[in-house]
């Protein structure tokens, strides 16, 4: 029961989001300042991951095709399908929960339990409005451009794993790379992408807004946003992944 209460309260606090909306000049600078905070300072992590993810996943697949009946540019297809299909959307999306999702609800509980929301409320403003809404449209909008670059640096990692360690050639790692190439995987990638950072941005606002007590409150609540955005991701990717796929 206290589950549903739980998804009740998750989904009204949905509908709080978009009602009143605050004035337009304070929400674009609310909004500018969420795409920074969730987004450009996330780019270091997720360019540095996804180059040296992308050249294990060459490294790995080059020593596990070892029969000469297997054609080496199935290195790169691999990679290129791998890191498309899962890694970018799916696992860098749960690596974002773990950063930006324990900011946010510390950001939130934190503000929660010093009073100033309920400042803001008295002064008739939709606090909802004012902080979930920003760190939405943020997310949805930015996460994306992450994706892409998660793409291209995972298939540049395995390139150059190719170089390193000469497993396989780089001619059959790109051939491997433009064999069957199919654009709706692009596109199935990236509204995979735009699902996981909805979740991103308001399952940690939901257990930020309502938390109660302290400092030790505040860091239980980001554990707990962490761990529940992370398992919706991968139940979502299920879902997902047999609709746009299936």
């Amino acid at each position: 029961m206290n589950y549903l209460h739980n998804i009740g309260k998750y989904f009204i606090m949905l509908g709080q989001v978009f009602k009143r909306p605050q004035k337009a000049s304070i929400f674009r600078e609310n909004l500018f300042r969420e795409i920074e905070e969730l987004g450009l300072k996330s780019l270091g992590i997720v360019a540095f991951i996804s180059f040296f993810v992308g050249g294990v996943v060459a490294i790995q697949t080059g020593l596990n095709v070892d029969n000469p009946w297997i054609p080496k540019y199935l290195i790169g297809f691999a990679t290129k399908r791998s890191i498309i299909l899962e890694f970018a959307p799916t696992f860098m999306s749960i690596i974002l929960a773990g950063k930006v999702g324990s900011y946010i609800t510390s950001s939130i509980g934190t503000m929660r339990v010093t009073e100033q929301i309920d400042a803001l409320e008295v002064m008739g403003v939709n606090t909802l409005n004012h902080l979930v809404l920003p760190k939405i449209i943020a997310a949805v909008s930015f996460y994306p451009f992450l994706v892409v670059l998660a793409m291209i640096l995972g298939i540049f990692g395995g390139y150059v794993s190719g170089l390193v360690t000469g497993l396989f050639s780089v001619s059959d790692y790109v051939e491997g790379i433009r064999l069957d190439f199919k654009p709706y995987l692009i596109r199935y990638a990236l509204t995979k992408t735009m699902f996981f950072a909805f979740i991103i941005a308001t399952i940690p606002s939901y257990f930020g807004y309502y938390v109660k007590g302290g400092s030790i409150e505040v860091g239980k609540a980001s554990t707990q946003a962490v761990v529940w955005t992370s398992v919706v991701i991968i139940v979502f990717n299920y879902f997902l992944t047999q609709m746009l796929l299936g």
